[in-house]
């Protein structure tokens, strides 16, 4: 089960610093992330959302890996990648996995001109890892799906993470 962080930024620069962090954990192995999206309110009130994961590429990937096995029973393994590869590509441009766009742009509307919020479906976490590399970046916790005891928890390590740490 994926759990929903939202943080909010005051502006897009930390935002992205903070969705680079992440996806830098997750080649780390210290997370599992099934979506993380920026979202900014440009100064003229209008929504835009900053997706990190191409999901055609992904897609393309897989299929010409399965239409390469495909090919290779049929002896036209080159091929057989080919159509595999344009068959994923199309399958991941038209799926749309993750976090609903219409959430998204509704909580953006609810963040300050100029502010951005980053949106982060896990799959797995290591919170005692994540966090520090989090914590100087500052944000506010505005969405999350988690119960009250683990947001809570989730809260006080931030805070203790950003709390100055005696010499």
């Amino acid at each position: 089960m994926s759990d929903l962080i939202a943080v909010a930024y005051d502006d897009l620069a930390t935002a992205e610093q903070a969705r680079d962090k992440l996806v830098q954990l997750q080649k780390e192995h210290v997370l599992e992330l099934a979506d993380v999206v920026v979202v900014e309110r440009k100064q003229n009130g209008k929504i835009k959302l900053h997706q990190a994961r191409n999901l055609a590429a992904g897609g393309a990937l897989g299929g010409a890996a399965w239409g390469g096995l495909i090919g290779l029973i049929f002896f036209m393994p080159l091929l057989g990648m080919a159509v595999g590869g344009a068959t994923g590509a199309a399958m991941g441009a038209a799926s749309d996995a993750g976090i609903d766009d219409a959430f998204m742009r509704d909580l953006g509307d609810h963040l300050t001109p100029g502010g951005a919020a980053l949106f982060v479906l896990v799959d797995k976490r290591n919170p005692d890892k994540a966090i520090p590399e989090l914590a100087p970046l500052g944000g506010k916790i505005i969405q999350t799906s988690l119960s009250s005891d683990e947001e809570d928890h989730l809260r006080a390590a931030v805070k203790a993470a950003r709390a100055p740490q005696p010499a």
